[in-house]
């Protein structure tokens, strides 16, 4: 089993920034990707970032490009999500994902609301 713990949520003015962590804990497991994720009220969940565990590969949703930075520390293995420039459409709850296999984001974390006022 595993277990992502997020943190470094909270409330920001428009053009601030916040910094994300997610810590991934468990025994004998893998890890293919990670990627973060948000929820608005009364809107479905949506891609935000994600990150190969080996290698450099990211992807971005277009949202958040230029603004967003997704990096990780393997021997922590804990995912990082830097946000700047953030805008009030930026409030959600921010979930971070474990993949094991491409695609398959089978762990979530509890969440952590991001809140951006104007």
């Amino acid at each position: 089993q595993v277990q992502l713990v997020e943190s470094g949520g909270g409330l920001v003015q428009t053009g601030g920034s916040l910094r994300l962590s997610c810590a991934a804990s468990g025994r004998n497991f893998n890890i293919y990707d990670m990627g973060w994720f948000r929820q608005a009220p009364g809107k479905e969940r949506e891609f935000v970032a994600r990150i190969r565990w080996s290698g450099t590969n990211t992807v971005y949703a277009d949202s958040v490009k230029g603004r967003f930075t997704i990096s990780r520390d393997n021997a922590k293995n804990t995912v990082y999500l830097q946000m700047s420039g953030l805008k009030p459409e930026d409030t959600a709850v921010y979930y971070c994902a474990l993949a094991r296999s491409l695609g398959q984001y089978n762990y979530w974390g509890q969440g952590t609301q991001v809140t951006v006022s104007s």
